[in-house]
């Protein structure tokens, strides 16, 4: 609300279409009270497959012009242009982007999100391949991210890691930014179970490890999986499942390695990736969870261990220590060594998973969509009303 009249929201979610993003756009507006925020109307530009899993809302309109559904160069342009003549056609007030690319020319006040650390993480997309199509990628929208993010009036950052990532390579934003984690469906959460102790697990009734994540290099999967075979090497009734869909060359090297580490599938095993909305089942019959990614804005699939009550042993990198605290058994992943020493203790202590467990379960209540949505559209409201002040006094 700006001098007593209601806001009118746009968001630019012409470059939103699959994952995460979707889930966080779904997620934040289906838990949305925006009146609240001083927010009447929310006007959503959105592919039209993303617009079939955005809730119904009386103050939700959503949009899906034809430029939106083109190729890449059409789609820029729209965004560009043509965005701005819709906008301002359609009387909004303030335009938050959560893909983190905004307008060269905008008109009105402007809050972008980071979601995607990868670009600004080099070494990281360097482990796709020097010269690969990936570390391309990454590299230019590291650039286009960068200009946004110096562009806009407010910055959303998930984690205070990724803020001082990005930080250090643009500078600059901290004084208008702010910290607003995702939140998590409250299908995961499951209260943390008994841990059985290492004297009841067997060949026939292993110790279920679980890993979700895509197969990516930064995921280190690989690295998992011998790991595990290290401890089945040394007489640990231990078994994992890998939930993830496939990617390029890393999906063929995890492939192969579980050929050569367990070629009749009996302790290592891969069905592909499951349904989102079927995923909470599969931490309910786990006994434990392992989390190797080194690069992560917000690790939300780590999150949902966590409400899912599980013992977690856990990568050392990126914000995975400032979410998960001393909830969890840390390793390093680039080392199966470090992977297996974290795995062995949690096995052994039957006590010290169910203590990390239930301290992990308790930090996951900090991460909800209500809380997500509040604070998002609380700030986005208070950027338009900060950049109307600003535009007052230089009058």
């Amino acid at each position: 609300m700006i001098d007593g009249v209601p806001l009118h929201l746009a968001i630019d979610a012409s470059n939103i279409r699959q994952g995460g993003g979707i889930t966080h756009l779904s997620q934040m507006l289906a838990a949305a009270e925006p009146l609240a925020a001083g927010i009447s109307q929310v006007t959503v530009w959105a592919p039209r497959s993303t617009v079939d899993q955005l809730p119904v809302r009386p103050w939700l309109t959503i949009t899906s012009p034809p430029w939106i559904e083109g190729g890449l160069p059409r789609r820029v342009l729209g965004q560009q242009i043509l965005l701005k003549r819709e906008i301002f056609r359609r009387g909004c007030d303030v335009l938050f982007s959560p893909g983190g690319t905004i307008p060269i020319r905008r008109g009105i006040p402007v809050v972008t999100m980071s979601q995607n650390l990868l670009p600004f993480e080099p070494f990281e997309a360097a482990r796709f391949g020097r010269w690969s199509p990936m570390r391309l990628k990454m590299w230019l929208l590291r650039r286009a991210q960068s200009c946004s993010f110096r562009a806009a009036d407010g910055m959303i950052f998930l984690t205070q890691y990724a803020q001082e990532t990005v930080c250090r390579w643009i500078g600059g934003v901290e004084e208008r930014s702010v910290t607003i984690p995702h939140g998590i469906e409250r299908r995961f959460s499951l209260s943390p179970r008994r841990s059985r102790p290492t004297v009841e697990l067997s060949v026939e009734e292993p110790f279920k490890l679980l890993y979700v994540s895509i197969l990516m290099p930064y995921k280190h999967q690989v690295e998992v999986a011998r790991a595990i075979s290290d401890l089945r090497g040394e007489g640990y009734a231990v078994q994992a499942r890998f939930l993830g869909g496939d990617w390029g060359h890393y999906g063929r090297e995890f492939r192969e390695t579980l050929r050569q580490l367990d070629p009749a599938g009996e302790y290592l095993e891969w069905p592909g990736s499951t349904p989102y909305d079927r995923l909470h089942n599969e931490y309910g019959v786990a006994d434990a969870f392992v989390f190797a990614s080194s690069c992560e804005n917000l690790p939300n699939i780590l999150i949902e261990a966590m409400a899912a009550g599980l013992p977690i042993a856990c990568s050392d990198r990126g914000p995975m220590p400032e979410v998960l605290g001393n909830a969890g058994i840390y390793f390093d992943p680039v080392h199966k060594d470090s992977i297996a020493n974290a795995l062995r203790r949690l096995i052994d202590d039957a006590g010290l998973r169910e203590q990390m467990a239930a301290s992990a379960w308790r930090k996951s209540n900090l991460y909800s969509w209500e809380r997500c949505a509040r604070e998002t559209l609380a700030y986005v409201a208070a950027v338009a009303r900060r950049a109307r002040m600003f535009k007052e006094t230089r009058k």
